[in-house]
């Protein structure tokens, strides 16, 4: 068989992600320390889990209805009045999905056709751009600058538009650097918006790790609740990445397109998981303050660290990331890495794996014990030490 003339021509040509190589480096490493998937360390909560297990013992196994349970996306709806004043009706304008991703998936294929342009800010995560290739459309990459925190401004958006514009995607609370958008910052995007038919794709799966402010969505703003998409799910906000639970809420006649492409693609979210997902948004709040605290003490510990030892780091604002400048090194970020995981058997990951406007930094991920974290900084000091002797600094 010819395999290469029976495949996609456009899913070939897609490069996998750039993570992925280090992981499968580290797989072969038996004493090496990972602070480089971006998964919580906590286990989920036991009352989220009993819950899911409770639906197994009553012998909930059947499908829900493709929008999701009907008491879960009521919970969903209640959740997100109560936690980021944003109100959305239970029937219509809440899908429930597997995991995140799926949600950013059908997002960009309900609104792409062929040749229309999506503006990507980068660095980002990975799957924004070869998800939008794949559903037909052109990713317009915008790289954010580490003087401005990692935010995207009004006069890089409007620079990056033209007449094929048709979605601008916020991944805010940022993967890989931490960054924000606070309500001033969106509010000069909405300026550069209001009189375009650009759909906003934000992408809000960190949005209750935030430190020291309460996070904003794009659909805070009244003049743009209606042309934009929010994204979020239960894997960070309530360590509940393997039970694959998102969903996304959006206006009505968004929702009916990306309904029905779930319902023929995916038919409904897993049961048992949804089971879970109800009790989460019913009585996970304190899970949320206890995590997002522990995250905070590691994030500043990290942050003050890394500087200490000759790594210039910003201080994120949210998200489980730092993003530290490796430029005064001398090595790209894939140098670095691949120096550092093989030396000190340390992984983090490459900035350039998250785009054009990531090299030179690396991406360190802070949902690890204080143990691991500590010592992959003691490790990281003993590196740089090492390399500036060789370097002959």
């Amino acid at each position: 068989m010819n395999y290469d003339s029976l495949l996609n021509d456009k899913i070939k040509n897609i490069k996998p992600s750039g993570i992925r190589k280090f992981f499968d480096i580290l797989e072969e490493m038996t004493d090496a320390i990972s602070l480089g998937i971006g998964e919580p360390d906590f286990v989920t909560p036991w009352h989220i889990r009993d819950a899911g297990i409770y639906s197994l013992e009553k012998g909930h196994t059947k499908y829900t209805s493709n929008a999701g349970m009907l008491e879960l996306r009521r919970e969903i709806a209640r959740y997100m009045s109560r936690r980021f004043d944003l109100h959305y009706e239970h029937a219509g304008q809440i899908l429930v999905t597997v995991g995140g991703s799926e949600a950013i998936d059908l997002s960009l294929r309900v609104l792409l056709n062929p040749r229309d342009e999506v503006i990507i800010p980068v660095p980002s995560f990975v799957c924004y751009g070869p998800l939008t290739e794949m559903a037909g459309g052109v990713p317009v990459y915008v790289e954010l600058k580490g003087e401005n925190q990692f935010r995207l401004t009004p006069e890089q958006l409007k620079a990056a538009i033209t007449p094929k514009t048709k979605v601008l995607v916020l991944p805010f609370p940022s993967n890989p650097t931490g960054g924000i958008m606070e309500r001033n910052d969106l509010e000069g995007i909405a300026e550069v918006l209001k009189d375009t038919n650009i759909m906003v794709l934000s992408d809000e799966i960190y949005a209750e790790l935030t430190y020291g402010q309460r996070h904003v969505s794009m659909a805070n703003l009244p003049e743009m609740y209606e042309r934009t998409i929010v994204v979020n799910g239960f894997s960070k906000s309530h360590a509940m990445t393997g039970w694959r639970m998102g969903y996304v809420c959006a206006p009505k006649p968004v929702i009916a397109a990306m309904t029905k492409l779930h319902q023929f693609g995916i038919m409904s979210a897993p049961t048992t998981s949804q089971y879970a997902a109800v009790e989460a948004m019913r009585n996970g709040d304190g899970d949320i303050a206890n995590m997002c605290e522990e995250y905070d003490s590691r994030r500043r510990y990290l942050v003050e660290n890394l500087n200490r030892i000759g790594l210039e780091c910003f201080e994120p604002k949210g998200a489980f990331y730092v993003f530290p400048c490796i430029k005064s090194t001398g090595l790209t970020s894939e140098e670095f890495c691949q120096q550092f995981l093989m030396e000190e058997k340390v992984a983090v990951i490459p900035g350039n794996a998250f785009g054009p406007g990531g090299e030179g930094y690396v991406r360190a991920c802070y949902a690890s014990s204080m143990k691991d974290i500590a010592e992959a900084v003691s490790r990281m000091d003993n590196f740089l030490t090492n390399l500036r002797r060789r370097q002959g600094k």
